[in-house]
């Protein structure tokens, strides 16, 4: 009878570990992407993986990776996915991602001048992203504006009002456009640029797709957005396009697998299903429009898709610092929003007052007026930190109390507001002025 039962025991015991092999379970992940791109990834991880269901938790990059150092002590996580590898590299070194080998082979180690994946084996590139300006095309006809390519052009007097930008704080994806431009420009010149299309914005917002849906809407005509954005767009029908300014760069974007992640079976099929042709194939759909980074896939592109491995163009372009960007990455987000998200009206008011008095000067030329612009220019283009300043340690340890601010954080805002306001209105009034004296 002992006998019987222990065998029932067992048999039952094998039954439910089989129950479970066949069933791979949740794998919940935490995606900085929309629906619109991580939809058509479950339907193919589920139908390539049967018993697996993916979860798909939707946080910006920045809250994805505090949600993750938050409940490490109770992880509940499987996969981190996102565009930005200064995120990662963030989360590789608070030792919150595993270390994985995946079973796809051939890949390339890089894309344009960057590694594809993390050198210890962390963190791996899934996609290619580039940086760009997407445009409208019916809405600059409409406003008779020429189609941007540079971030340059972005400052001209004609383009007031009419670009959009997410916050970068908000945004994984935006941050690394303007740590590119602070990186390929340099720090001053940098910001002198990104504050002068700050000067231009009709609007800052929360989310990245934001942008280019007042783009594809017609509500705004031009964006500061990651490539497959306008891509997508073009695929649905949108009159868009979208312009590489020669100082850009495309890096990987990424899937790490989060430490002691509850289902790490599911989490590896899903890395090697991303990494798979299969997976692969998927970033061409109309409603993604990814570069892939597989080589091969390419050959089934729609005609006139960049090629990061073929176009001179990508070879080109700068080498993102991964490691510059980390170490001030919160400073420089900050800056952003006290300088320009924050001040936009400010910003704005002190741009079009020099735009119409640089027009004015223009038709009747002054010495005086036009050293009155200079001084402008520069006040608007002032910094109140260096870059040296900026990735101090002092300056970052400001920036660790998380969602608590500290109280040296509130204190370098409040100050950088400051400092901020004053500029701008000290740059209109000089434009003004300039303007008084040609009238």
């Amino acid at each position: 009878m002992l006998k019987t039962i222990a065998a029932a025991m067992l048999m039952s015991a094998a039954f439910v570990v089989t129950v479970h092999a066949q069933d791979g379970g949740k794998v919940t992940i935490v995606t900085s992407f929309s629906k619109d791109v991580t939809d058509p990834f479950k339907a193919g991880f589920e139908a390539a993986n049967p018993g697996f269901t993916l979860d798909v938790q939707n946080k910006s990059t920045s809250s994805g990776v505090k949600y993750i150092d938050e409940t490490k002590v109770n992880n509940q996580v499987d996969l981190f996915w996102a565009s930005a590898p200064d995120a990662f590299d963030s989360l590789k070194s608070r030792e919150l991602l595993a270390k994985f080998t995946p079973s796809v082979t051939g890949l390339p180690e890089k894309v344009g001048s960057y590694p594809v994946n993390d050198k210890d084996g962390y963190y791996f590139g899934f996609a290619a992203s580039g940086y760009g300006i997407m445009s409208n095309d019916r809405y600059l006809e409409a406003n008779d504006l020429p189609k941007p390519v540079e971030w340059s052009d972005l400052t001209k007097p004609e383009y007031h009002d009419h670009i959009a930008i997410a916050a970068p704080s908000r945004s994984g994806t935006t941050h690394l456009t303007i740590e590119t431009i602070l990186q390929g420009e340099g720090w001053d010149k940098g910001w002198a640029t990104l504050k002068g299309i700050g000067g231009n914005l009709q609007q800052v917002t929360e989310r990245s797709f934001g942008v280019p849906d007042a783009v594809n809407s017609g509500q705004t005509g031009i964006g500061i957005v990651i490539d497959f954005f306008a891509f997508s767009a073009q695929a649905s029908g949108f009159p868009v396009s979208f312009a590489y300014p020669s100082v850009t760069t495309v890096v990987p974007a990424n899937i790490g697998i989060v430490a002691n992640a509850p289902n790490q079976a599911g989490a590896e099929a899903f890395v090697n299903y991303l990494l798979s042709e299969k997976g692969q194939a998927v970033l061409l759909e109309p409603a993604i429009r990814r570069l892939p980074i597989n080589p091969a896939l390419y050959e089934k592109a729609p005609e006139g898709f960049p090629n990061p491995f073929k176009d001179p163009r990508f070879q080109s372009m700068i080498t993102f610092d991964a490691d510059v960007s980390k170490k001030r990455t919160d400073v420089v987000d900050t800056l952003y929003d006290q300088l320009i998200s924050f001040q936009l009206d400010n910003i704005k008011g002190a741009t079009k007052a020099i735009h119409e008095a640089e027009k004015a000067v223009a038709a009747n030329e002054q010495a005086a007026a036009r050293a009155l612009l200079t001084e402008a220019h520069a006040l608007i283009a002032a910094m109140p930190i260096t870059a040296e300043e900026a990735a101090s340690q002092q300056i970052r340890d400001a920036f660790t109390g998380g969602e608590e601010k500290t109280a040296r954080q509130a204190e370098l805002e409040q100050k950088w507001a400051g400092f901020a306001s004053e500029k701008y209105a000290a740059a209109k009034a000089k434009a003004e002025e300039a303007l008084a004296l040609v009238d």
